[in-house]
C-alpha cells in the first residue's frame, strides 16, 4: 500500500517484497516453532511437531522441537517457498525474453536459458508428482508424512493434547502465583495479561482480517469492476407495455387446460418464454410466424421462445 501510494518514497518496499516478506514470515515461524512446537497454520488447526522417531512419551508443545529438527523445519517452511516463487518468476521473465527476442540467436546465453525452460517443465512435474505421491501414500496409510517437507524436517504432525493447551495456556497468561504481592509483581502481572490479551487480540482478528481481505481483492479485481460496470452503464429499459386487446387478440379461456387461441383442449402444451402463456403448439408456432407477438400480451416473440411443455398436467 505505502509503495503504490508514494512510489518516490516507499518504492523499494515493492522492489523488496519478497525479501521483506521472507524476514518477517521467518520471524513469525520461528516465534511459533520456538513457542508452539508448529508453525502458524499448524497451530491456527491446533497441530503441533514431533520428532518422527518419537514413538514412546511425547514431550509438551511449549518444550520446543530439538534444535536439529527447529532449524531444518524453520529453513523449510520459510526458504523453499522463496526459492520456487523465484524460481518462477525467473522462468516468466525468460519466457518474456525468449517470446521477444531480446537477445541475440547466436548468443550463448540464449542457448542456455532455451534449455533450461525446456527442462523447466520436468522439473516442475516431479517436483510436484513427488508432494501427490506422498499425500496418496498418507492418506492410504502407507505414509507418517503429507509433506516431503515434513519428512525431510525428521518431523510428523500431530494433534495438540488436553496437557498441551493447558501449557500454551499458562504460558501465555503467565506464573502468577507468585507468593509476593508486591506493586512491582502486581505490574508485571498486569503487563502479561495485557500483552497476552492484545495477542489474542491480533491472532483472532487476523483470520477475520485475511477473509476481509480476501472479499476486498474480490470486489475490487478488474474483472468484477468489468461487469459491474456492464451492467450500470446503460440506462435500465423501461418494461413492456401490454397492447391492447384488437379483434385479432384472444381472451384468456376459464378453463386453464384450453388452448386460448383455439379453445379446446390443449395439444402439445407449448408456453411462451416471453409471457409464460401456454398454447398449443400448432396454434403458437402459426400465430408467432405470422404475427411475432405474443397473442396475450402483446409481447414481442419469436419462434425460438416456443418451449414444449413435457410434464403431465394436474
Amino acid at each position: 500500500v505505502l509503495a503504490e501510494s508514494n512510489p518516490g518514497r516507499y518504492g523499494f518496499l515493492w522492489r523488496w517484497f519478497d525479501e521483506i516478506y521472507v524476514l518477517l514470515d521467518l520471524l513469525l515461524q520461528q516465534h511459533y516453532l520456538a513457542r508452539c512446537s508448529a508453525s502458524f497454520s499448524e497451530n491456527f488447526y491446533s497441530l503441533k511437531r514431533i520428532p518422527t522417531r518419537d514413538h514412546g512419551q511425547q514431550l509438551l508443545a511449549t518444550a520446543g522441537l530439538p534444535k536439529r529438527q527447529h532449524w531444518k523445519s524453520l529453513l523449510l517452511l520459510v526458504l523453499v517457498p522463496y526459492l520456487k516463487g523465484k524460481l518462477e518468476k525467473l522462468v516468466s521473465s525468460l519466457r518474456e525474453e525468449d517470446e521477444y527476442s531480446i537477445h541475440p540467436p547466436s548468443s550463448s546465453w540464449k542457448r542456455f536459458y532455451r534449455a533450461f525452460l525446456a527442462a523447466y517443465p520436468f522439473v516442475n512435474m516431479t517436483w510436484e508428482g513427488w508432494f501427490l505421491i506422498q499425500q496418496l501414500c498418507y492418506i492410504l496409510g502407507k505414509a507418517q508424512h503429507h509433506s516431503p517437507l515434513l519428512r525431510l524436517a525428521g518431523v510428523r504432525l500431530v494433534r495438540l493434547t488436553a496437557e498441551d493447551i493447558q501449557a500454551l495456556e499458562k504460558k501465555l497468561a503467565g506464573d502468577t502465583s507468585s507468593p509476593t504481592h508486591s506493586i512491582k509483581t502486581q505490574v508485571q502481572s498486569a503487563v502479561r495479561k495485557a500483552l497476552g490479551g492484545i495477542a489474542f487480540s491480533l491472532s483472532t482478528g487476523l483470520s477475520v482480517s485475511v477473509f476481509f481481505l480476501q472479499f476486498l481483492d474480490w470486489w475490487y479485481s478488474s474483472e468484477n469492476q468489468e461487469t459491474i460496470k456492464s451492467l450500470t452503464a446503460l440506462p435500465t429499459p423501461p418494461p413492456p407495455v401490454h397492447l391492447d386487446h384488437g379483434a385479432s387478440s384472444a381472451l384468456l379461456p376459464k378453463l386453464k387446460t384450453m388452448c386460448p387461441l383455439c379453445h379446446k383442449i390443449r395439444v402439445n402444451a407449448t408456453a411462451l418464454s416471453t409471457s409464460g402463456f401456454v398454447f398449443c403448439y400448432r396454434c403458437a408456432y402459426n400465430y408467432v410466424k405470422t404475427h411475432q407477438r405474443c397473442p396475450i400480451t402483446g409481447y414481442a416473440t419469436e419462434l425460438q421462445h416456443l418451449v414444449k411443455l413435457y410434464s403431465p398436467e394436474s
